[in-house]
């Protein structure tokens, strides 16, 4: 079976095809950023982008997204290894502590940037609403967002 993974595509094992994304992502493609949490697509670790758009890996059926485009933490970086503005800014600002939310957090991020390049506080703090971290960070978490938001700006 092939899934369209950070723009390439990838083989996998027939047998991820009746199962989660996660395992598919993270067994059958080898790629480890996407993390599993709750498993119930509550707390958001598992998120990825599904066209465009955060999803979590971790409910989403492997024979939903054959057809898709699907992205990775290990994706957000350009085709020159360049950091992505959202992986910058959390390093700016020193986000992670466990770092186990991380990567849910910088998807739920990148895809909030994606649709809304400027937005505000208000709109941040929603956009981010649904991924939880253990640690307590979502003041750090905010404010990389945002200046993520500025550093995407600036290359422009």
């Amino acid at each position: 079976m092939k899934l369209k993974i950070n723009g390439q595509e990838v083989e996998i094992d027939d047998a991820y095809g009746s199962g989660l994304l996660i395992w598919a992502i993270r067994d059958g493609a080898g790629l480890m950023g996407t993390k599993f949490g709750c498993g119930a697509g509550i707390c958001g670790s598992c998120t990825v982008h599904i066209d465009g758009e955060a999803v979590r890996s971790c409910i989403t059926p492997v024979q939903n997204v054959v057809d898709a485009d699907i992205r990775t933490l290990e994706g957000l970086p350009n085709e020159d290894g360049m950091l992505h503005p959202v992986q910058q800014a959390f390093i700016e600002q020193q986000v992670p502590q466990c770092a186990w939310c991380m990567s849910g957090q910088m998807m739920s991020a990148a895809a909030l940037l994606e649709q809304n390049e400027n937005p505000t506080q208000e709109e941040i703090v929603e956009a981010m609403s649904e991924n939880y971290c253990r640690c307590g960070c979502y003041f750090r978490i905010k404010s990389a967002v945002a200046r993520a938001a500025e550093i995407k700006q600036e290359m422009a």
